[in-house]
């Protein structure tokens, strides 16, 4: 019988996590912040920088980025991954960095991302111009939207027309994600936040206000990964790696088939098939929430409920604390942190829960943890499924 996916399952293991520099930061640069998650990343799964022979990075203001990492980090690396897909790109590097562990390629991966993006010394319309840049898109940049703002908003038009949404379900998002944030001590946004406020909050690009938006932090991320065998001698609890899928249907916001279904219900169907399970079957649930819109749609698309229902699952703090399902229980892009890229931090939060480290923001008795990466403007999905032990 000839091998599949279904193979991979729990063969490999998240060792250490970290964050670093997460809110602000002055005075770092993005290598600088990447290298100080790397580090404590490597510590926390009880490894040295000598111990990395395998990398995953990218960076959204470079396109040669893994080189530079791999001399900053005086590392050399025997496989090397640097594929970028906007901020889903750290989820997506997952089932890569399994099949070089499994084949033998390299014994420890580093995944890891820095921006300085909040302090950076250069502008926001410099930013702007380098990414249209890098990444052009002939249908759209001609007419100067204010992406990816106004992508978003026109997704949110779309849904609220097509199920009868309303701005105050969006709103129920926004508060929930503050709601954990004031739960997680590393969370940049703390304040208290009502429905009316975010309702009240000044429009940005209709129907989004600016609490629907995430916010703009500096930040870096890093996690590790081993082979299961070897995770169990290490000194962290393991978190296993049972499902990941990775789907891409387009680059620009016009060219989607459907403005209200996404790519995440090929790559969550992919990483359920890995890992055996279903939506049902999800303790913890983290999603990269750019904007509150994203997180209705990825409840839908990824299972939790059926197409145009997730305004009434997120109602009266449905996805907040105490509610029926435990959703970006570290305050996620909203109210977290989100230095231009989010994706590594939905993995990072989803480790955090299942080894029982959350604090206050602790879900009792967590045992699987779905983290769900979105690059671009909904261009870019994938979906991991972790576990425990207990669910191998």
């Amino acid at each position: 019988m000839s091998a599949t996916l279904r193979d991979l399952r729990g063969s490999v293991a998240v060792a250490g996590v970290a964050t670093f520099g997460c809110g602000e930061a002055k005075g770092f640069t993005d290598m600088e912040l990447l290298a100080g998650a790397a580090r404590a990343a490597v510590a926390d799964a009880g490894l040295t920088m000598q111990d990395i022979d395998g990398l995953c990075t990218a960076s959204a203001s470079a396109t040669m980025w893994t080189m530079p990492v791999v001399e900053y980090l005086g590392i050399r690396p025997s496989y090397i991954d640097g594929t970028m897909l906007g901020g889903s790109s750290f989820v997506a590097h997952l089932l890569p960095a399994m099949q070089a562990l499994h084949f033998g390629q390299c014994n420890a991966v580093l995944v890891c991302y820095g921006s300085a993006q909040r302090s950076a010394t250069f502008g926001r319309k410099e930013i702007v111009a380098s990414r249209r840049f890098l990444d052009p898109q002939p249908y759209e940049m001609p007419y100067e939207p204010l992406l990816p703002l106004s992508a978003y908003a026109l997704v949110a038009s779309r849904y609220m027309h097509e199920f009868g949404a309303t701005r105050r379900d969006l709103a129920e998002v926004a508060v929930a994600a503050r709601a954990w944030a004031r739960l997680n001590p590393e969370a940049f946004l703390r304040d208290p936040l009502t429905i009316e406020q975010v309702l009240d909050a000044r429009m940005v690009s209709d129907p989004l206000s600016v609490r629907d938006c995430c916010m703009v932090s500096d930040g870096a991320g890093a996690y590790v990964l081993v082979r299961a065998d070897r995770a169990k001698d290490l000194p962290k609890k393991p978190v296993y790696v049972l499902g990941n899928g990775t789907a891409v249907w387009n680059r620009q916001v016009s060219s989607m088939e459907n403005l209200t279904v996404t790519a995440a219900t090929a790559s969550g169907k992919a990483a359920y098939d890995m890992a055996g399970l279903s939506a049902r079957d999800i303790d913890v649930v983290e999603l990269y929430d750019a904007f509150t819109i994203n997180t209705l749609l990825f409840l839908e698309d990824l299972g939790f409920c059926r197409k145009g229902e997730a305004a009434a699952l997120v109602a009266n703090g449905g996805i907040a604390p105490g509610g029926k399902l435990p959703v970006n229980t570290n305050g996620g892009g909203l109210s977290c942190v989100h230095p231009g890229m989010y994706g590594i931090f939905t993995i990072i939060e989803a480790v955090r829960q299942l080894r029982g480290e959350a604090g206050e923001r602790q879900v009792p008795r967590a045992a699987t943890a779905l983290a769900h990466g979105n690059g671009g403007t909904l261009s870019s999905q994938s979906t991991a499924i972790l576990g425990t032990a207990d669910v191998l």
